[in-house]
């Protein structure tokens, strides 16, 4: 067995400093949007009260970036404390509406433990032109009979 014996270099991060700020590089597509949680909220660099849909059922967030970018970084945050519920969403990007899919996840929500989740995921996406976030709020149900609201407290990404 080959062994060191000291101090270990963790890998290089981006600081938070380098999160790209999404409002000056990219427009933004939404299915739908709640007036008092509006898309910015979630875009942000700041932490505020975060994006919500106004209509039940899957929702569609997509990023337009103005010049292609390269993304190594993707970070997400979901909080929901008042509803059981299993949502999923997908990621894709690619160059223009030639689209493929990075990751897909879903996560369970219950108001009497897990209220949070938290998905930081390390890319090597080259050339992005348009990033797409598809929700689904409510795996439990058939996507047209859901009653459930889409909503997303941060998006950043480097």
């Amino acid at each position: 067995m080959r062994k060191n014996v000291g101090p270990i270099e963790a890998p290089a991060v981006r600081p938070a400093a380098e999160w790209l700020n999404l409002g000056q590089i990219a427009s933004v597509d939404v299915t739908s949007e709640d007036p008092i949680f509006p898309i910015e909220h979630a875009l942000g660099v700041q932490e505020t009260t975060g994006w919500r849909s106004a209509a039940e059922g899957p929702q569609i967030i997509r990023l337009r970036f103005d010049t292609p970018q390269t993304l190594q970084r993707i970070h997400l945050h979901f909080i929901d404390r008042a509803s059981e519920r299993s949502q999923e969403f997908a990621v894709f990007a690619g160059a223009n509406e030639c689209l493929r899919e990075v990751v897909r996840q879903q996560w369970s929500f219950s108001p009497s433990g897990a209220t949070e989740e938290s998905e930081e995921y390390q890319v090597d996406l080259q050339d992005i032109v348009t990033f797409e976030i598809r929700i689904d709020p409510d795996r439990s149900h058939d996507p047209a009979k859901s009653q459930s609201y889409a909503s997303m407290q941060r998006l950043r990404l480097a």
